[in-house]
């Protein structure tokens, strides 16, 4: 025997259905400007942050380019006139103060990823790859080099951007096998869940993966300076870029046996 709901039971049902409904609803919209109101700070907060950093690099120049000018006008006027101990102290000033001005001109070059507008479109990968690795082996003939790289690798993205993660990515390849007999480099795709995947691999020097979260830290070096010189930001201003075409980026490797850097894009 089926119960039926008296009139005031089903109206009770009625109202009860849309007291939840009307909750619910809210709640929704309340945490929709939640979230709106945290990513504008967070959003402002960058902002922020990049004209601040952008502001202090430029302030920063003017008097490191004064250091390293009048210390070479000190070795060049006075060299005759100072010991070889002081001629040192001199040179030593003189490469301390260009290495920060290169520090700050690789986090003006951070800062300007986050502020340029982006412009979709086809993007042609392979050929990027080729023309970067061309470049490469102009300033270095003598070296032996093997390199892969797939045809017509097609991507969707900001052109200008992608030139500049194919540099980092292929550039850092490039300078961490400068020590093997042959070096062996490739650019390629793969599919992951039905999506590409772009990596570039190389048999260098590679990295404990116990460091692998490091990597795209800014000034964060996993060897040192004297072994392979760089500024430490190459792999940040990847990470950066790959995120603001809403893909991602990741690592693996193994000491003295190379690494393979992957990519995706949104």
């Amino acid at each position: 025997m089926r119960a039926t709901l008296t009139q005031p039971e089903a109206i009770l049902v009625v109202v009860t259905e849309t007291t939840h409904q009307v909750l619910a609803r809210k709640g929704a919209e309340e945490l929709a400007e939640i979230a709106q109101r945290r990513a504008a700070e967070v959003d402002a907060a960058n902002k922020e942050l990049e004209t601040f950093s952008y502001s202090v690099s430029h302030d920063l120049r003017a008097p490191l380019r004064h250091i390293d000018g009048f210390s070479k006008i000190l070795l060049q006027a006075y060299g005759d006139k100072l010991d070889q101990q002081g001629i040192e102290y001199l040179q030593f000033l003189r490469e301390a103060s260009q290495k920060m001005d290169q520090l700050i001109e690789a986090m003006l070059k951070l800062s300007r990823v986050t502020r340029v507008e982006m412009k979709r479109q086809r993007v042609n990968l392979s050929e990027l790859a080729q023309s970067i690795l061309a470049e490469l082996q102009k300033e270095q003939p003598n070296r032996q080099v093997r390199v892969t790289i797939a045809p017509d690798v097609i991507a969707e993205g900001d052109s200008q951007l992608l030139r500049v993660v194919m540099e980092n990515l292929l550039g850092n390849a490039w300078k961490f096998t400068s020590k093997c007999p042959v070096t062996e480099l490739e650019f390629g795709v793969a599919r992951q869940d039905g999506r590409p995947v772009y990596f570039v691999k190389d048999n260098g020097a590679g990295f404990d993966m116990v460091y692998a979260d490091k990597l795209f830290a800014a000034f964060q070096r996993l060897h040192q300076a004297e072994e392979y010189p760089g500024t430490g930001i190459g792999l940040a201003t990847v990470q950066r870029i790959i995120h603001r075409q809403g893909g991602r980026v990741w690592a693996e490797g193994e000491v003295d046996k190379g690494a393979t850097f992957y990519f995706t894009l949104g």
